[in-house]
């Protein structure tokens, strides 16, 4: 896809969601990154029930540090995957208050050093916690971007690479959101809602249902 043909997507993005941004609740960085390690294969709104509980007895890295195990385990299992979630969150907790003063680190590579942080956990943190531009690609950002033809890629990481050079930097955090929401709210994973979809007349997926692929 040709970047002017992005840049007109966007603008209709712009549209649909002016005000897009994390749903994640979170006040601080050390929030965001205990709510992000958290929302693997788990909903935004479970999450935000379970760091209600948490914070109120981890409020920064030191009390989860010294927050038992099994009580961690406890208060995350709504989750899923509490055991691996626990280890990592306690990992990470104790990391930040060796290293960094119980501070989050707002460099890319420290991120990923920590416990259960990978490429998408530390650009959603750098992106929203420190202002930096980043696209995190998740699994609505990887279907969306691939179905409308943004980019033409089979893992998350080639998508994240498109992306970035397909966008200018200033759209990269937005578009994040744009396409979560988007991927959330219409374009969703067995039953995309193309009838309803502003996008739909600039849509690879939807000209080829459509019949229209001969004229895209």
């Amino acid at each position: 896809m040709t970047k002017k043909k992005a840049e007109e997507i966007m603008q209709l993005f712009d549209r649909l969601y002016p005000d897009a941004g994390p749903e994640l609740d979170f006040v601080n960085p050390y929030e965001l990154l205990v709510a992000v390690i958290l929302s693997a294969q788990c909903t935004d709104v479970r999450v935000n029930q379970v760091t209600k509980v948490l914070f109120d007895e981890a409020p920064d890295a030191y009390a989860l540090e010294n927050m038992t195990i099994d009580r961690l385990e406890a208060i995350i299992k709504p989750c899923g995957l509490y055991k691996s979630k626990a280890k990592n969150l306690s990992g990470t907790a104790h990391l930040l208050v060796e290293q960094y003063d119980g501070e989050v680190p707002s460099d890319h590579d420290a991120l990923k050093a920590l416990p259960g942080v990978g490429q998408k956990t530390a650009n959603v943190v750098v992106s929203n916690a420190f202002g930096q531009p980043a696209i995190a690609v998740d699994t609505h950002v990887f279907r969306v971007s691939n179905r409308i033809g943004l980019v033409k890629a089979k893992t998350v990481e080639e998508t994240e690479k498109q992306l970035r050079k397909l966008l200018p930097k200033d759209r990269w955090s937005k578009a994040h959101h744009q396409l979560i929401f988007h991927g959330r709210r219409v374009c969703k994973a067995r039953k995309p809602n193309c009838g309803e979809c502003l996008i739909a007349p600039h849509c690879a997926y939807y000209k080829t249902i459509s019949g229209e692929s001969n004229h895209a």
